[in-house]
């Protein structure tokens, strides 16, 4: 059986973690330069900007990694008519994209989620093996799981056992 799926690390990439009450989700959109998803787990994109709205009232914004001073001065300008939090997490997380037409069927391996119940440009937080990830579907054989770089080590040995299984046919 061929295995025509790909497991890679993408580059560093900015990341914030943006917490405010939903009346200033007008102003925080505004800041951002497009509309914030106000569905949990619905991400939206502008550019090489995409924000995925994980709770009540808190959003995962990704960026370029020159774009972070942007963001963060857009933020600043608006924090005394709109509290928010805007936390730099860029250091914290590294990026895996598994992609392919056995990439559902890979990240079951160690994840618990019905992934087909996962519409594209959807995401949450969720686990794979025992670790807290940010699993988001960027399209029908694409994911791209958000992992604390101290975890980066296990995930990806636990996806490279899967995909040696994969390719021996078990």
């Amino acid at each position: 059986m061929a295995f025509n799926s790909t497991v890679e690390t993408l580059p560093q990439m900015g990341r914030f973690s943006l917490r405010c009450k939903r009346e200033n989700t007008v102003a925080m959109s505004k800041a951002l330069g497009f509309e914030l998803p106000s569905s949990i787990s619905e991400t939206a994109q502008s550019g090489n900007r995409s924000v995925l709205k994980l709770g009540p009232d808190e959003w995962m914004l990704t960026c370029p990694m020159e774009e972070r001073s942007a963001i963060e001065r857009s933020f600043a300008a608006i924090y005394p008519d709109a509290v928010h939090s805007l936390t730099d997490i860029s250091s914290r997380e590294v990026s895996i994209r598994i992609s392919g037409p056995e990439a559902e069927e890979l990240l079951t391996t160690s994840c618990p989620r019905d992934l087909a119940a996962l519409k594209s440009g959807r995401g949450m937080r969720t686990i794979f093996d025992s670790v807290q990830v940010i699993l988001t579907r960027e399209d029908n054989n694409q994911f791209r799981l958000d992992v604390w770089r101290s975890f980066v080590p296990h995930v990806m040995g636990l996806l490279t056992v899967a995909v040696a299984e994969f390719e021996c046919g078990l």
